[in-house]
């Protein structure tokens, strides 16, 4: 069995997902107890900082970060107490021989590196590793998204990395796997009994799965325009959770089956085809407008230059095999949208004849929504009579059953996703990170859009910051039958 990690080792420990994401999430785990009791996290960084400096900055980070009612100085104190910093860069061997002496010194029991750098520093990195002997029996690998910008440079990275640390002892992050909405995704799923029979295509119509961000590229221009919507959040985030919501249930909840059956999902993806991909796909790029009433500029304005990279995408997908064939998978992402949330919407199919009024009152369909965030919520939307004597024939209303995860476990800490990731890597459970070749699928599948792309010289349509994307993206579900939910 493996032994949880005495010793956590975060490069790019001073960058923006440090400040913002790990180190809060350490601070809560060790608020509540939860971190190993021998931890010592050693933090790494280009920054010519000693370890005072650095707790200096972690501090800092917790102040901005962390709710107020949630800064406890007893247990900032006890986190500050497991902190050390060791100055390296990472294009320096001197550096990383440096640093690795660092880790030996400190190491007393198993360790967990988390690359939280720019992807092209993994190989590298893991080679100094591992030629310091700091790689074998008792180590682990957290590596952050992107890993590539297609499935080429992705399996290059994997080949180097695999060279020095096996498969088990990888974990590839995707936070949207940490989430406690996707998490209950799974619960949904499979521990109903109510769901899984209606749970194909013989009785759900479509799927919808969008992840729609208020923001604009926020300081990120350089690296998103190198990559745009399709690489940056298609490509993981939206073919996670689309493989969850296809997959067939696992024989168990443990990394292997679970991680199995998403790969299966991601195989029977159809590739979208050359002659396919201008009616199937649509991409976008938002210009000046006006989210919740405040002027916002577009998105070359912001980048400072031209551009043609896509800041939204819409697809239709469809997954070949017996549960899910026939049925659309509407994939949608985009910055600059008028809200922000992440949701599944699954509409099942209508009722064979409606008896009421002689077939002449308009019967919504049953559907299923499932809110990851901002705030996770479950719903359920049914037909019901509406309230009245129905002397002119009985009338009917779509209601909402509704599970709030707010109002239903309020009493509960909303765990941000890093703080079970973290937990997770550092006993070694890899159930919510991403194996390689489910890396590798999804880059495949992606591949074929990019291609398909440059093929038809397509351009991302400009649509109005606060709106839904282009209106193509509109007349792509309604040429078949289907809207948006918006």
């Amino acid at each position: 069995m493996t032994e949880a990690a005495s010793l956590l080792t975060i490069l790019g420990a001073t960058g923006d997902l440090a400040q913002r994401m790990l180190l809060p999430s350490l601070y809560g785990l060790q608020r509540d107890g939860l971190l190993p009791a021998r931890l010592r996290v050693l933090g790494s960084a280009r920054a010519g900082l000693d370890s005072c400096g650095f707790r200096q900055q972690v501090a800092e980070a917790i102040a901005r970060h962390v709710p107020a009612a949630e800064q406890d100085s007893d247990a900032l104190a006890a986190l500050l107490s497991r902190v050390d910093y060791h100055p390296a860069a990472l294009d320096s061997a001197a550096d990383l021989a440096s640093l690795a002496g660092a880790v030996a010194a400190r190491r007393d029991g198993d360790v967990l590196y988390h690359l939280s750098t720019a992807p092209h520093w993994y190989a590298p990195v893991s080679r100094a590793l591992g030629s310091h002997g700091l790689a074998g029996h008792g180590t682990r690998v957290m590596l952050e998204k992107p890993l590539g910008h297609d499935r080429a440079s992705a399996a290059g990275i994997n080949t180097a990395v695999a060279a020095v640390f096996a498969e088990e002892q990888v974990f590839r992050v995707d936070h949207y796997l940490g989430k406690e909405g996707v998490q209950n995704l799974l619960a949904l799923r499979f521990g109903n009994a109510l769901f899984e029979p209606l749970w194909n295509a013989r009785h759900i119509e479509q799927v919808q799965i969008s992840v729609a961000e208020t923001v604009g590229v926020e300081g990120r221009g350089d690296y998103y325009d190198g990559s745009g919507a399709l690489r940056d959040m298609l490509q993981n985030h939206l073919l996670q959770l689309l493989s969850l919501v296809a997959a067939e249930p696992p024989s168990r909840f443990e990394p292997t089956a679970v991680r199995n059956e998403k790969l299966k999902v991601l195989h029977a993806l159809r590739p979208i085809g050359i002659d396919e991909i201008v009616a199937e796909t649509v991409a976008g790029q938002y210009a000046a407008g006006a989210i919740d009433g405040v002027a916002v500029p577009g998105y070359r304005d912001e980048l400072g230059r031209d551009s043609d990279t896509e800041t939204f995408v819409a697809l239709r997908a469809q997954v070949d095999n017996w549960r899910w064939k026939g049925v659309p998978f509407y994939l949608r992402t985009g910055k600059r949208m008028p809200t922000r949330c992440t949701e599944i919407y699954l509409q099942f199919r209508g009722v064979p004849h409606s008896i009421f009024d002689h077939g002449s009152a308009r019967l919504q369909p049953n559907a299923l929504v499932i809110r990851l965030q901002p705030d996770e919520h479950i719903e359920l939307r049914l037909m019901n009579k509406t309230p009245g004597l129905d002397r002119q024939g009985l009338r009917l209303s779509q209601v909402a059953l509704d599970l709030d995860m707010q109002r239903e476990f309020g009493g509960q800490r909303r765990r941000p996703a890093y703080e079970r990731l973290y937990l997770d890597a550092l006993e070694g459970n890899g159930t919510l990170f991403v194996r390689r070749d489910e890396t590798e699928a999804a880059w495949a599948w992606v591949d074929r859009i990019r291609e398909g792309w440059q093929h038809h010289e397509v351009s991302p349509r400009p649509y109005p910051a606060g709106t839904w994307g282009p209106a193509r993206a509109v007349t792509l579900a309604e040429r078949h039958g289907h809207a948006w939910r918006e």
